[in-house]
């Protein structure tokens, strides 16, 4: 965005970051997690630190097919003056439009890599796009929809099922955000972006 971000009032985003939290929700299935995720997960927090250099939410993500990283992508809300442009949404984007995917909107055989649990714009491009698998770091207490406030991946109403693995490196992950919102707090109100 071209305009300043002002910061929320400090309670509110005490509570929100304090939310910030490893694994999945209290309560929640055992993970599930195969060989490689902390290895992709790593490389999904690598252009999470890149969003945040940049000035955005850290948050990043990565796809992978049949043990191949196909796309890369981070937040650019900020750069770009777009309230869509989360890192899941611009990886998809930018799978369909580079032809990884064959020229086709369906992602079967990908595992889809995020710092943090998806929002609902970003789950349920999930589903649409058919996602067989959702590895994410950190849960969202505030906007989480595959396990914390929705369960999208899973929703008997919904024509497609999306296997989710919350908790992966989710101490980094939460790390990351909990540090870059408290940087947040500490600048002056109506300065430049984060």
């Amino acid at each position: 965005m071209s305009h300043s971000i002002v910061p929320a009032p400090a309670s509110l985003l005490t509570d929100a970051v304090a939310g910030y939290i490893s694994g999945a929700r209290p309560g929640a299935a055992p993970l599930a997690t195969e060989p490689d995720d902390l290895a992709f997960m790593a490389l999904a927090l690598e252009e999470a630190r890149l969003a945040e250099r940049e000035g955005e939410v850290p948050v990043g993500a990565v796809l992978v097919r049949r043990g191949e990283v196909i796309a890369r992508a981070r937040n650019r809300r900020e750069t770009h003056g777009d309230p869509t442009a989360h890192a899941e949404m611009l990886l998809i984007r930018e799978a369909v439009g580079s032809g990884t995917m064959g020229g086709g909107w369906r992602f079967t055989e990908v595992t889809l890599y995020v710092t943090l649990e998806p929002c609902v714009m970003c789950m349920g491009a999930s589903v649409l796009a058919r996602i067989p698998r959702l590895v994410y770091g950190c849960s969202d207490p505030k906007g989480g929809a595959a396990r914390t406030l929705y369960q999208l991946g899973n929703d008997p109403r919904l024509n497609h099922r999306v296997e989710v693995v919350g908790g992966v490196r989710g101490e980094e992950a939460g790390d990351l955000l909990r540090d870059f919102f408290r940087r947040l707090r500490a600048r002056p109100r109506g300065g430049a972006g984060p």
